[in-house]
């Protein structure tokens, strides 16, 4: 029973852990509502009425969430820096409130000196938030010169509980966030797994719905990755541990997804085009059963689930004989002679199994220091030592200059700056027609709409799915304010609850998030004795006026059209895939060793920055139906370059120390195609009028010189290379249809 029970408790961690990676939507609700509740107990003591218990709330809940550093000395920093910001914004919106027009013109030079802030890291856009939420709040709770003492314990007890709660009661060092990060990406591996499995025994009908589960698990796998990189520097004691643990995370990853793609084929008709796992709504391919015979079939099925349990295993857990001979089966698939009869299709997945399971004793390793080596086979032994001589090989790599900046009005943050101002300025003449009490409403939605957003297109979606959410919160905050409206402190527990699931939906949803905020507003309206019905709808009024502020000054001011932004990032990605497929190939060629896996993450980042500035034309409204699917497929396209890519990187990195891995000059001529049309669809994103073209030809393979008796050969891992350089090569190609590349007829 007790173990049982230990297994319902893994199996749950793992659940939460891989729906959350690193806990991190978690954390940031339970510190923003305990920084809340602390602050609205210590209040409560001291005997402060419901205006200032509203305001100590919100002072509260702008000091947890406005600060973003990961470490906690400059978490510290930038607190205590915050404060004499908060009580200045305060004392000045209390000041100002009886002199409109001198309170207008500062709210606006605050709101362009916010946005301007950002410049300078994280500590500024901190800072800057402060100072406008702050003053925000100032107005929200109607604060006059006289109150301000009141106020500035109000704020000062909402700081002070804020770093409590930040550094003792809900404290999240980088080291912790790094290790639940990794428990999340096991989670998620395992998840994909399984979703492998579910791929192995569908049915023909079922076979959409299996492809579909496979490309999400994919993604969420990559996503975590993403993540865990992004924290390494800070989690991790030195540049040569974060180096490893990268090494060891992409390894994971791209054989967890060549082992996919290497089910999906031994299922297809034909080898499965990688462009299946990438594009959403993409057809399935023709599936038949897994050829060759039953046993074949149940010792795949049997694998992939000892690969799973492999993963899952926790470390204090991951002992004894039972799981040796099942990593011994499983990395005995990396030698020819061990692999079971079958077709050669069904052969692939069992070596694609060995070399998953090879990723994750190197996973492993990495995480969780020597294992035990007692009932090693000597396959697990030859697999141990080739991951020990790639660690001894491993260095904290060259640290690149920083990219040079664009200056004055090109600078992203003074763009967004003028142009927030001015939204701004013409939020609050509109509000004020709207309601001379209520009009900062439009000044806030014009302030978030133009959060993390870069293009004209971004803050039309941003802004639509703040009205959509702020409509259904008003309608739950009317229900809410008739049921709970007396009973102060049942109020302010549902305040708690919504601002709970506000900080947990915003990473995956902005409608959801708004609808959370909006109610929470209709109680705190409540709880000050200023709610009504026509305050709720004109709040509906407010956003949608704030929202169109934002967008014309968008339109109007500086204005960055989606295509442009789409076109800068398009040109960014093809640049960093050049940079990752030449340094890989040159590498395989026997040239210098580069820093590789850099190079693969920054290409991942700029292709989720491209991702993200393409929500505006994938969106499920608009009404440019070709103009999406072009931007799906062009992004598909991209992710099965980049797949591609990593692979070849990560190839590249074994070559010093894999002893079946070697250099092969003839590689380097073999790429210069691909890259000649990457940098040709580049130069025609830049410039439409550039006369270039992509070239088409042989197959990669035939272009390698041949060996004295006329035919091409190369062993097994120099033919994984070319495969992945012939798909690379297929996927450019592609490329150039939807962008509008001329292809040049193949040379006879």
């Amino acid at each position: 029973m007790r173990a049982a029970g230990r297994s319902v408790r893994t199996r749950l961690r793992d659940r939460v852990a891989a729906s959350d990676p690193g806990l991190l939507r978690l954390i940031a609700g339970l510190r923003t509502v305990g920084a809340i509740a602390l602050a609205l107990a210590v209040l409560a003591l001291l005997g402060s009425d419901v205006t200032h218990l509203v305001a100590g709330a919100m002072a509260a809940m702008v000091a947890t969430f406005a600060i973003r550093e990961k470490q906690p000395g400059a978490q510290a920093l930038t607190l205590a820096l915050g404060l004499p910001v908060a009580l200045a914004s305060v004392s000045l919106a209390a000041l100002l409130s009886s002199r409109v027009i001198a309170g207008d013109v500062f709210f606006v030079v605050l709101i362009f000196c916010a946005v301007y802030g950002r410049r300078f890291g994280d500590r500024g856009t901190a800072l800057g938030l402060i100072g406008f939420q702050l003053y925000f709040v100032s107005l929200f709770v109607g604060a006059s010169a006289g109150a301000l003492p009141e106020l500035y314990r109000a704020v000062a007890l909402a700081f002070a509980c804020s770093a409590l709660v930040r550094f003792a009661v809900v404290p999240a060092r980088p080291a912790g966030i790094l290790q639940r990060l990794r428990q999340a990406f096991r989670a998620r591996l395992a998840q994909l797994i399984s979703a492998q499995l579910a791929l192995l025994d569908a049915e023909p009908d079922g076979i959409d719905k299996a492809l579909e589960d496979l490309r999400e698990g994919t993604a969420r796998l990559h996503e975590t990755a993403l993540m865990i990189q992004t924290r390494l520097e800070e989690g991790t004691p030195d540049a040569s541990t974060a180096r490893l643990v990268q090494r060891r995370i992409a390894d994971a990853e791209i054989a967890a997804e060549r082992l996919g793609l290497l089910l999906l084929s031994a299922r297809s008709a034909r080898r499965a085009d990688t462009l299946t796992l990438h594009l959403p709504g993409a057809p399935a391919p023709t599936v038949r059963g897994l050829p060759g015979s039953d046993e074949a079939m149940e010792l795949v099925r049997r694998d992939l689930g000892a690969l799973r349990e492999l993963v899952l295993r926790p470390p204090a857990e991951a002992r004894g004989t039972a799981l040796s001979h099942l990593r011994n089966r499983l990395l005995g698939y990396r030698e020819e002679e061990n692999l079971p009869a079958a077709s050669p299709a069904v052969q692939d997945v069992f070596r694609g199994i060995g070399e998953t399971a090879r990723a994750v004793l190197g996973l492993r390793v990495a995480l969780d220091g020597p294992q035990d080596e007692s009932d090693d086979s000597p396959a697990t032994t030859r697999s141990r030592e080739e991951l020990d001589a790639e660690d001894a090989a491993i260095d904290a790599g060259e640290e690149q200059a920083p990219a040079a900046e664009p200056t004055g009005l090109r600078r992203p943050t003074t763009r967004a700056a003028v142009q927030v101002a001015v939204g701004s300025s013409l939020a609050i003449v509109g509000g004020e027609l709207l309601s001379t009490q209520r009009w900062y409403w439009a000044v806030l939605t014009c302030w978030i709409v133009f959060l993390n957003t870069a293009s004209t297109g971004e803050i039309l979606v941003k802004g639509y799915r703040r009205l959509l959410g702020t409509v259904f919160g008003v309608v739950a905050g009317i229900v809410l304010a008739g049921v709970v409206g007396q009973h102060t402190w049942t109020a302010f527990a549902l305040v708690l609850v919504f601002i709970f699931a506000m900080f947990y939906t915003a990473p995956l949803s902005y409608t959801l998030m708004s609808f959370f905020v909006t109610a929470m507003l209709g109680l705190l309206y409540t709880l000050l004795h200023t709610y009504s019905t026509a305050v709720l709808l004109l709040r509906v009024e407010e956003t949608a006026l704030g929202a169109a502020c934002g967008v014309v000054a968008a339109a109007l001011v500086l204005p960055v059209r989606t295509d442009r932004r789409t076109d800068e990032l398009l040109g960014t990605v093809l640049e960093k895939l050049v940079d990752v497929t030449e340094g890989a190939v040159e590498q395989l060629s026997g040239g210098p060793a580069a820093d590789l896996l850099d190079r693969a993450r920054d290409l991942d980042q700029a292709l989720g920055d491209l991702r993200a500035a393409t929500q505006p034309l994938t969106h499920p409204i608009t009404p440019l139906r070709a103009r999406r699917d072009t931007a799906r497929y062009v992004v598909a396209l991209l992710e099965t370059c980049a797949y591609h890519a990593r692979s070849l990187a990560a190839t590249a990195e074994l070559l010093p120390t894999h002893p079946s891995i070697a250099a092969d000059p003839r590689l380097r001529g073999a790429v210069r195609r691909t890259v000649r049309n990457i940098e040709a669809i580049a130069a025609r994103v830049a410039d439409e009028r550039a006369g270039t073209e992509v070239e088409t030809g042989p197959s990669i393979a035939s272009l390698l010189e041949p060996d004295a008796g006329g035919a091409p050969r190369y062993g097994r891992i120099t033919g994984r290379v070319l495969r992945h350089l012939e798909r690379l090569d297929e996927a450019v190609t592609g490329l150039a249809r939807p962008l509008g590349v001329p292809v040049a007829a193949p040379p006879r």
